[in-house]
């Protein structure tokens, strides 16, 4: 039975290294590529994959929000990340989406295959340059004394957050969004008032320290 994979990446020469890769196993078929994490969580509604190796550092709408869109909607789907970061903000922040693994870009090839086998088989894979961090995480979650700005704002404020940072107008991200003018300057205003933070230049410094995009592209 092939393993039914999504590849979702802003570079496409990750996309096409990654697929070269993947189709060369027997039992591995990549079923679709996205650039940007709502396009992701488009193909993985239309094609109900198997795995997607997500990236976290996307455009528009980034892996972790990505991941938690997916495995909201579809359990069965299980979400491998993919990333040059090692920070715990990224790991943490992915696993806590609902990511069942989470590997560095510099990893084998065969590390890739074994995460995969991984968690199809319901196990959490995670690349052993950083089991150390998310075990120092998680040893503190349930002190209850975690509470970042980041963690104030819903996974909506988080999304318009971003589009914000990218530069994009408020049409822009209502049109992207599909709701209103007014409903994206009323999630401004709230996310302005969470984080105390009254311009864009600082809402967009916040967004790049806390992991909500990267602006790499």
């Amino acid at each position: 039975m092939n393993i039914r994979i999504i590849i979702a990446d802003d570079h496409k020469i990750v996309r096409d290294g990654l697929r070269s890769l993947l189709q060369r196993e027997a039992e591995m078929q990549v079923i679709g590529e996205a650039e940007n994490g709502r396009m992701a969580v488009v193909l993985a509604s239309k094609l109900s994959p198997d795995i997607i190796v997500m990236d976290i550092g996307m455009p528009d709408l980034n892996g972790i929000e990505a991941t938690r869109h997916i495995v909201a909607d579809l359990p069965g789907v299980k979400v491998i990340a993919l990333s040059m970061h090692s920070d715990k903000r990224f790991v943490s922040g992915v696993l806590k989406a609902g990511a069942s693994g989470y590997l560095l870009k510099d990893c084998a090839f065969e590390e890739l295959t074994q995460a995969i086998e991984t968690v199809l088989s319901g196990r959490i894979y995670l690349s052993p340059t950083i089991t150390g961090v998310i075990v120092d995480d998680y040893v503190h979650i349930t002190s209850g004394n975690e509470k970042s700005l980041r963690s104030k704002l819903s996974p909506r404020e988080r999304e318009v957050l971003q589009l914000i940072a990218e530069g994009k107008s408020t049409k822009n991200i209502a049109s992207i969004l599909n709701v209103s003018v007014k409903t994206i300057e009323t999630h401004r205003q709230r996310i302005m008032e969470k984080l105390d933070i009254y311009s864009i230049a600082e809402l967009t410094k916040f967004a790049i320290r806390e992991g909500i995009t990267s602006l790499e592209g």
